[in-house]
């Protein structure tokens, strides 16, 4: 594998935002993305410039990257930090201070070659390095069959627990979380 895997820059604002529509151009953007193209397309530089900022640096959130020996980033993870207390994405209350893992995306001429993993070992080791944090969590819709077999090869298990998936009467987000043991090897 010839990637750099490390955390996004604040200068590098550009690419985060051409790599977050390239994943919502995706086939299965529908089922991983809780955005949609045109809603990400609208959003003014400054989103974007915040994003890159905020997820570079600190400990309450990091996006991890790939980035080719020729500078193309080909995938991207981010891991956020749940404070006890507060509601997630879903509104719901977190019991725990906690990772949720979430904006996985990875090129599809990248798939199959350990990037994802690497993405993924990055984002899991930098969050439990996060004082109090011992359980990182996922959610996943029920019908993304690629993503929830990865989530399983890598050591997530399925909790059970899970949320309506939004604008989808029927459908859920499954929530998955890692092995005590940590990532499969």
């Amino acid at each position: 594998m010839d990637y750099e895997i490390r955390a996004v820059r604040p200068e590098e604002w550009p690419a985060v935002k051409e790599l977050r529509l390239a994943a919502l151009c995706d086939p299965v953007a529908p089922l991983a993305f809780l955005e949609t193209y045109e809603q990400a397309l609208a959003r003014p530089d400054a989103f974007w410039q915040d994003r890159a900022a905020g997820a570079s640096h600190g400990t309450s959130a990091r996006q991890f990257v790939a980035v080719r020996s020729d500078g193309i980033w080909d995938g991207t993870v981010v891991a956020l930090i749940e404070e006890a207390g507060t509601e997630d994405f879903f509104g719901r209350v977190v019991e725990q201070r906690q990772a949720q893992l979430v904006g996985v995306f990875v090129r599809s001429g990248a798939r199959g070659r350990g990037v994802t993993e690497a993405l993924f070992s990055a984002a899991v080791e930098w969050a439990l390095g996060v004082g109090g944090v011992t359980r990182v969590r996922l959610h996943v819709h029920e019908e993304n069959a690629r993503a929830v077999g990865f989530y399983r090869r890598f050591g997530f298990v399925p909790t059970g627990d899970g949320v309506p998936s939004p604008g989808e009467p029927g459908k859920a987000e499954r929530e998955m979380v890692l092995r005590e043991s940590g990532p499969a090897g």
